[in-house]
Protein backbone atom coordinates (compact mmCIF):
# COMPACT_ATOMS: atom_id res chain seq x y z
CA UNK A 1 0.00 0.00 0.00
CA UNK A 2 2.86 2.33 0.89
CA UNK A 3 4.60 1.46 -2.37
CA UNK A 4 1.51 2.31 -4.37
CA UNK A 5 1.13 5.63 -2.58
CA UNK A 6 4.77 6.54 -3.22
CA UNK A 7 4.43 5.51 -6.86
CA UNK A 8 1.33 7.66 -7.27
CA UNK A 9 3.09 10.66 -5.75
CA UNK A 10 6.12 10.22 -7.99
CA UNK A 11 3.85 9.85 -11.02
CA UNK A 12 1.90 12.99 -10.17
CA UNK A 13 5.02 15.03 -9.46
CA UNK A 14 6.75 13.71 -12.58
CA UNK A 15 3.74 14.54 -14.72
CA UNK A 16 3.54 18.01 -13.19
CA UNK A 17 7.24 18.60 -13.81
CA UNK A 18 6.86 17.45 -17.43
CA UNK A 19 3.90 19.78 -18.04
CA UNK A 20 5.80 22.66 -16.43
CA UNK A 21 8.79 21.96 -18.69
CA UNK A 22 6.60 21.86 -21.80
CA UNK A 23 5.00 25.16 -20.76
CA UNK A 24 8.23 26.95 -19.94
CA UNK A 25 10.32 25.95 -22.99
CA UNK A 26 8.66 28.49 -25.39
CA UNK A 27 8.90 31.21 -22.73
CA UNK A 28 12.55 30.39 -22.09
CA UNK A 29 13.32 30.58 -25.82
CA UNK A 30 11.48 33.91 -26.12
CA UNK A 31 13.54 35.32 -23.24
CA UNK A 32 16.79 34.02 -24.76
CA UNK A 33 16.07 35.41 -28.23
CA UNK A 34 14.81 38.74 -26.90
CA UNK A 35 17.93 39.50 -24.88
CA UNK A 36 20.54 38.31 -27.41
CA UNK A 37 21.61 39.55 -30.86
CA UNK A 38 19.92 37.97 -33.92
CA UNK A 39 23.03 35.88 -34.59
CA UNK A 40 22.28 33.89 -31.42
CA UNK A 41 18.58 33.19 -32.11
CA UNK A 42 19.27 29.47 -32.50
CA UNK A 43 22.75 29.30 -30.97
CA UNK A 44 22.69 28.67 -27.25
CA UNK A 45 26.07 29.86 -26.07
CA UNK A 46 26.41 30.57 -22.38
CA UNK A 47 28.74 33.52 -22.94
CA UNK A 48 26.64 35.12 -25.69
CA UNK A 49 26.41 38.91 -25.31
CA UNK A 50 23.27 40.45 -23.86
CA UNK A 51 21.47 43.33 -25.52
CA UNK A 52 18.33 45.46 -25.27
CA UNK A 53 18.46 46.50 -28.93
CA UNK A 54 15.68 44.06 -29.85
CA UNK A 55 13.28 45.82 -27.49
CA UNK A 56 14.27 49.24 -28.81
CA UNK A 57 13.83 48.05 -32.39
CA UNK A 58 10.41 46.51 -31.68
CA UNK A 59 9.21 49.65 -29.88
CA UNK A 60 10.36 51.85 -32.76
CA UNK A 61 8.87 49.72 -35.55
CA UNK A 62 5.29 49.59 -34.24
CA UNK A 63 3.06 51.88 -32.12
CA UNK A 64 3.16 49.64 -29.04
CA UNK A 65 2.52 52.58 -26.73
CA UNK A 66 -0.87 53.05 -28.40
CA UNK A 67 -1.53 49.31 -28.31
CA UNK A 68 -0.79 49.23 -24.58
CA UNK A 69 -3.11 52.19 -23.96
CA UNK A 70 -5.92 50.58 -25.99
CA UNK A 71 -5.55 47.28 -24.13
CA UNK A 72 -5.50 48.89 -20.68
CA UNK A 73 -8.59 50.94 -21.52
CA UNK A 74 -10.29 47.81 -22.89
CA UNK A 75 -9.69 45.49 -19.93
CA UNK A 76 -10.52 48.26 -17.43
CA UNK A 77 -13.78 49.06 -19.21
CA UNK A 78 -14.84 45.40 -19.47
CA UNK A 79 -13.97 44.52 -15.88
CA UNK A 80 -15.72 47.61 -14.47
CA UNK A 81 -18.90 46.88 -16.43
CA UNK A 82 -18.81 43.19 -15.51
CA UNK A 83 -18.38 43.83 -11.80
CA UNK A 84 -21.27 46.32 -11.70
CA UNK A 85 -23.75 44.41 -13.87
CA UNK A 86 -22.90 40.93 -12.65
CA UNK A 87 -22.88 41.92 -8.97
CA UNK A 88 -26.37 43.38 -9.30
CA UNK A 89 -27.63 40.34 -11.21
CA UNK A 90 -26.02 37.87 -8.80
CA UNK A 91 -27.53 39.65 -5.80
CA UNK A 92 -30.97 39.54 -7.41
CA UNK A 93 -30.70 35.82 -8.15
CA UNK A 94 -29.33 35.06 -4.69
CA UNK A 95 -31.67 37.04 -2.46
CA UNK A 96 -34.66 38.44 -4.35
CA UNK A 97 -37.81 36.69 -5.52
CA UNK A 98 -39.35 37.58 -8.87
CA UNK A 99 -41.29 35.81 -11.64
CA UNK A 100 -39.19 33.67 -13.95
CA UNK A 101 -36.18 33.67 -11.65
CA UNK A 102 -35.30 29.99 -12.16
CA UNK A 103 -35.87 30.16 -15.91
CA UNK A 104 -33.69 33.25 -16.34
CA UNK A 105 -30.90 31.76 -14.27
CA UNK A 106 -31.08 28.62 -16.41
CA UNK A 107 -30.62 30.76 -19.51
CA UNK A 108 -27.54 32.33 -17.94
CA UNK A 109 -26.09 28.89 -17.22
CA UNK A 110 -26.79 27.90 -20.82
CA UNK A 111 -24.70 30.87 -21.94
CA UNK A 112 -21.69 29.12 -20.41
CA UNK A 113 -22.16 26.31 -22.93
CA UNK A 114 -22.07 28.65 -25.95
CA UNK A 115 -18.67 29.32 -27.50
CA UNK A 116 -18.17 33.07 -28.09
CA UNK A 117 -16.82 32.38 -31.60
CA UNK A 118 -20.28 31.20 -32.69
CA UNK A 119 -21.63 34.73 -32.19
CA UNK A 120 -18.94 36.60 -34.12
CA UNK A 121 -21.07 37.28 -37.20
CA UNK A 122 -24.13 38.38 -35.24
CA UNK A 123 -22.04 40.54 -32.92
CA UNK A 124 -20.42 42.21 -35.93
CA UNK A 125 -23.84 42.89 -37.48
CA UNK A 126 -24.99 44.43 -34.20
CA UNK A 127 -21.95 46.67 -33.89
CA UNK A 128 -22.31 47.78 -37.50
CA UNK A 129 -25.97 48.65 -36.92
CA UNK A 130 -24.96 50.69 -33.86
CA UNK A 131 -22.18 52.43 -35.80
CA UNK A 132 -19.53 51.17 -33.39
CA UNK A 133 -17.24 49.27 -35.78
CA UNK A 134 -13.56 50.06 -35.20
CA UNK A 135 -14.06 51.39 -31.66
CA UNK A 136 -12.75 50.14 -28.34
CA UNK A 137 -16.25 49.95 -26.91
CA UNK A 138 -17.24 47.58 -29.73
CA UNK A 139 -14.52 45.15 -28.60
CA UNK A 140 -15.78 45.11 -25.02
CA UNK A 141 -19.56 45.49 -25.38
CA UNK A 142 -20.32 41.78 -26.06
CA UNK A 143 -18.50 40.86 -22.83
CA UNK A 144 -20.10 43.35 -20.45
CA UNK A 145 -22.39 40.64 -19.03
CA UNK A 146 -20.64 37.43 -17.98
CA UNK A 147 -22.60 34.29 -17.19
CA UNK A 148 -19.61 32.90 -15.30
CA UNK A 149 -19.36 36.01 -13.09
CA UNK A 150 -23.10 35.94 -12.32
CA UNK A 151 -22.93 32.25 -11.41
CA UNK A 152 -19.79 32.66 -9.30
CA UNK A 153 -21.04 35.69 -7.38
CA UNK A 154 -24.51 34.18 -6.88
CA UNK A 155 -22.99 31.07 -5.31
CA UNK A 156 -20.84 33.28 -3.09
CA UNK A 157 -23.75 35.49 -2.02
CA UNK A 158 -25.88 32.46 -1.17
CA UNK A 159 -23.32 31.37 1.44
CA UNK A 160 -23.77 34.66 3.34
CA UNK A 161 -26.11 34.16 6.34
CA UNK A 162 -29.50 35.78 5.94
CA UNK A 163 -29.26 37.01 9.53
CA UNK A 164 -26.87 39.67 8.26
CA UNK A 165 -29.60 40.85 5.86
CA UNK A 166 -32.10 41.13 8.66
CA UNK A 167 -29.69 42.95 10.96
CA UNK A 168 -28.83 45.45 8.24
CA UNK A 169 -32.47 46.06 7.35
CA UNK A 170 -33.31 46.63 11.03
CA UNK A 171 -30.63 49.30 11.07
CA UNK A 172 -32.46 51.01 8.21
CA UNK A 173 -30.19 49.90 5.38
CA UNK A 174 -31.72 50.06 1.90
CA UNK A 175 -31.48 47.23 -0.65
CA UNK A 176 -28.54 48.84 -2.46
CA UNK A 177 -26.98 49.73 0.88
CA UNK A 178 -27.28 46.10 1.93
CA UNK A 179 -25.52 45.02 -1.25
CA UNK A 180 -22.75 47.60 -0.88
CA UNK A 181 -22.11 47.25 2.87
CA UNK A 182 -22.65 43.52 3.40
CA UNK A 183 -22.46 41.49 0.20
CA UNK A 184 -19.73 43.33 -1.69
CA UNK A 185 -17.18 43.24 1.19
CA UNK A 186 -17.87 39.55 1.84
CA UNK A 187 -17.75 38.76 -1.87
CA UNK A 188 -14.38 40.42 -2.56
CA UNK A 189 -12.43 37.11 -2.80
CA UNK A 190 -14.78 35.88 -5.54
CA UNK A 191 -14.63 39.25 -7.30
CA UNK A 192 -10.84 39.22 -7.19
CA UNK A 193 -10.77 35.68 -8.56
CA UNK A 194 -13.05 36.63 -11.43
CA UNK A 195 -11.16 39.88 -12.04
CA UNK A 196 -7.91 38.00 -12.53
CA UNK A 197 -9.56 35.64 -15.03
CA UNK A 198 -11.29 38.48 -16.88
CA UNK A 199 -8.19 40.67 -17.23
CA UNK A 200 -6.08 37.72 -18.38
CA UNK A 201 -8.67 36.59 -20.92
CA UNK A 202 -9.36 39.98 -22.49
CA UNK A 203 -5.70 41.00 -22.46
CA UNK A 204 -5.01 37.93 -24.64
CA UNK A 205 -8.24 37.92 -26.68
CA UNK A 206 -7.46 37.97 -30.38
CA UNK A 207 -10.16 36.85 -32.83
CA UNK A 208 -12.96 39.31 -32.02
CA UNK A 209 -10.65 42.37 -31.77
CA UNK A 210 -9.07 41.34 -35.09
CA UNK A 211 -12.49 41.33 -36.79
CA UNK A 212 -13.95 44.49 -35.30
CA UNK A 213 -10.91 46.82 -35.48
CA UNK A 214 -9.28 48.38 -38.53
CA UNK A 215 -6.98 51.13 -37.24
CA UNK A 216 -4.06 51.70 -34.90
CA UNK A 217 -6.26 53.91 -32.69
CA UNK A 218 -8.36 50.90 -31.62
CA UNK A 219 -6.18 47.80 -31.98
CA UNK A 220 -5.18 46.01 -28.75
CA UNK A 221 -1.81 44.40 -28.18
CA UNK A 222 -2.71 40.96 -29.55
CA UNK A 223 -3.82 42.30 -32.92
CA UNK A 224 -0.96 44.78 -33.11
CA UNK A 225 1.55 42.05 -32.34
CA UNK A 226 0.11 39.72 -35.00
CA UNK A 227 0.41 42.47 -37.64
CA UNK A 228 3.92 43.30 -36.49
CA UNK A 229 4.98 39.65 -36.73
CA UNK A 230 3.70 39.03 -40.27
CA UNK A 231 6.23 37.40 -42.56
CA UNK A 232 5.95 40.23 -45.12
CA UNK A 233 7.48 42.67 -42.67
CA UNK A 234 10.83 40.89 -42.71
CA UNK A 235 11.25 41.43 -38.96
CA UNK A 236 13.88 39.28 -37.28
CA UNK A 237 12.80 36.58 -34.84
CA UNK A 238 14.79 38.19 -32.05
CA UNK A 239 12.78 41.41 -32.46
CA UNK A 240 9.50 39.47 -32.69
CA UNK A 241 10.30 37.61 -29.47
CA UNK A 242 11.20 40.89 -27.79
CA UNK A 243 7.82 42.32 -28.80
CA UNK A 244 6.05 39.16 -27.60
CA UNK A 245 7.81 39.30 -24.25
CA UNK A 246 7.06 43.00 -23.97
CA UNK A 247 3.32 42.49 -24.50
CA UNK A 248 3.04 39.52 -22.13
CA UNK A 249 5.30 40.95 -19.42
CA UNK A 250 2.53 42.79 -17.50
CA UNK A 251 0.55 39.57 -17.01
CA UNK A 252 3.63 37.54 -16.11
CA UNK A 253 4.83 40.20 -13.67
CA UNK A 254 1.36 40.55 -12.15
CA UNK A 255 1.07 36.81 -11.60
CA UNK A 256 4.55 36.59 -10.03
CA UNK A 257 3.76 39.45 -7.65
CA UNK A 258 0.27 38.29 -6.70
CA UNK A 259 0.45 34.52 -7.13
CA UNK A 260 -0.39 33.87 -3.48
CA UNK A 261 -3.43 36.14 -3.58
CA UNK A 262 -4.34 34.58 -6.94
CA UNK A 263 -4.47 31.04 -5.51
CA UNK A 264 -6.10 32.07 -2.24
CA UNK A 265 -8.85 34.04 -3.99
CA UNK A 266 -9.76 31.00 -6.09
CA UNK A 267 -9.79 28.75 -3.02
CA UNK A 268 -12.01 31.15 -1.08
CA UNK A 269 -14.28 31.53 -4.08
CA UNK A 270 -14.79 27.78 -4.15
CA UNK A 271 -13.14 27.13 -7.54
CA UNK A 272 -11.56 23.69 -7.50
Amino acid sequence: MIGETLYDRLLIRGGGALLALIWIIPLAYAIWAAFHPPAFEARFELMAPLTLDNFRSAWAQAPFARYFLNTILLVTMILSAQLVLCTLAAFAFARLEFPGKTFLFTLILMQLLVMPDILLVENYKTMRALGLVDTIIAIGLPYFASGFAIFLLRQTFMTIPKELDEAARVEGCSLLGLLWRVYVPLGKPAMLAFGLVSVSHHWNNFLWPLIITNSVETRPLTVGLSIFATTDSGTEWAVINAATLMTSAPLLLGFLLFQRQFVQSFMRAGIK
